[in-house]
């Protein structure tokens, strides 16, 4: 698996609304997420900025995950949510793995 991450700024007042969205994941996008290679998926927020970490199957996944139909509408769904640079897209803030280990504890809570 490959470890990505990056971070997202959302507008002021907006975080409710994000929270919202993700609490009720449509399943059609749950499965194109699947789909794509996206094994894990968590996002933490310090308001208003988002850290998005993932594990995904190869470096195409966020690739093809943006391509698909159903994440076109989530991403206009969220788009009034976000800081956008010009172009009008997210104002995504890739970032560089420097540590990472692993450890013999391998319960996981899942889902959640």
């Amino acid at each position: 698996m490959i470890r990505h991450a990056f971070t997202m700024k959302l507008r002021p007042g907006a975080l409710a609304e994000y929270r919202r969205l993700h609490d009720n994941l449509w399943p059609d996008l749950f499965a194109a997420i699947e789909e794509s290679g996206v094994a894990t998926m968590t996002i933490f927020e310090a308001d208003p900025y988002l850290f998005l970490y993932s594990e995904v199957r190869d470096e195409e996944t966020w690739t093809k995950l943006w391509a698909t139909e159903v994440h076109g509408r989530w991403s206009e769904a969220l788009r009034p949510l976000f800081v956008l640079k010009e172009d009008g897209t997210p104002d995504l803030g890739d970032l560089t793995e420097i540590f990472h280990i692993t450890t013999s504890v391998t319960d996981s809570p899942g889902r959640g």
